[in-house]
Order: structure tokens, then sequence, then C-alpha cells
């Protein structure tokens, strides 16, 4: 396996004892990319997201948090 550079970015606790840790990651090659591990119990979820995926997963994330806060209702995606 390649050595990578791993920096911790933040740790949340997730409801259900559940645990999301955000790393920043660059491998051997130079390429960078956002590590999201989910833990739940003894498993263990990793996705390495490139800049674009993680720029709109994240404008998801804060859309649905900012209809929450104003208690608007979800449309189904297109």
């Amino acid at each position: 396996m390649s050595d990578v550079v791993r920096t911790d970015l933040l740790t949340l606790a997730a409801p259900y004892r559940r645990e999301v840790r955000l790393e920043h990651v660059v491998f051997e090659s130079g390429m960078k990319m956002l590590r999201v591990i989910v833990r739940e119990g003894h498993r263990i979820t990793q996705l390495d997201l490139d800049p674009e995926t993680a720029r709109a997963w994240g404008a998801a994330m804060v859309d649905w948090s900012e209809k929450m806060e104003k208690g608007e209702a979800i449309a189904p995606a297109p």
C-alpha cells in the first residue's frame, strides 16, 4: 500500500453513537482528497472525495440544514 500524508480536520460525534471524521489526504502522486470516515460500532465506511464532489455534497448538506432550521418542506430531487 502506498504512503499517504493525513491531516485530521474534524471529528464529530453523531447521533446513535456514531462518529464522523474528516481528513485531508495527500497521496504519493500528489493527489489531494477529502477522506470521510464514518464509524458505526465496529463498522467503518471510508470515502475519498475530490474537491468537486466534496463541494457538491457540502452544499447539499448546508441547504438541507438551513431548510430544517426554517421548517421548510423538502422537495424530491428531479
